[in-house]
């Protein structure tokens, strides 16, 4: 396997710098560091990103996920390992991911269920995960990047 080009946060490193800042801030948004990083996680899955799968995996070890929940994430609505404030960031992160496969993206009764376990600055932290996560998605994809090494190891940025 071998990738198109650099990953452009890698070829254009103030968008690294940037991206990174905005993680360090969305992690600042007072949710739990695992939530993010399931959230991170499952985004990255539905997008098809190796590299953010691979890495998200690594993250959400380190950060203290299960090994329970890194295996059912992706079936999370069927494995009795998450919490229900879990399941609601996971269906946000769900919805927001896939904007165009209904009529109303992120349908109220997700949002509502979202707002029940989280306040307004976790539902921000919760959503600039989801963004950012999306857009990593979408450089490594767009530029086939190779799982197994991070940009910001890349770009010297670790």
């Amino acid at each position: 396997m071998k990738a198109r080009m650099e990953n452009p946060a890698v070829i254009i490193p103030e968008a690294m710098t940037a991206a990174l800042a905005l993680v360090k801030a969305v992690r600042k948004g007072g949710v739990a560091e695992t939530t993010l990083e399931l959230v991170h996680l499952r985004t990255s899955q539905i997008n098809g990103c190796s590299v953010c799968v691979d890495g998200g995996v690594r993250s959400a070890r380190k950060a203290g996920v299960s090994d329970e929940q890194l295996a059912t994430v992706a079936a999370w609505r069927d494995a009795p390992f998450f919490t229900d404030a879990e399941r609601s960031a996971l269906a946000l992160a769900e919805a927001a991911t896939r904007l165009s496969d209904r009529t109303d993206p992120v349908p109220d009764a997700v949002w509502d269920e979202a707002a029940r376990h989280y306040d307004e600055r976790e539902l921000s932290a919760i959503t600039l995960m989801i963004g950012l996560s999306n857009l990593f998605n979408r450089l490594n994809a767009t530029t086939r990047q190779v799982a197994g090494r991070q940009p910001w190891e890349q770009a010297g940025q670790a």
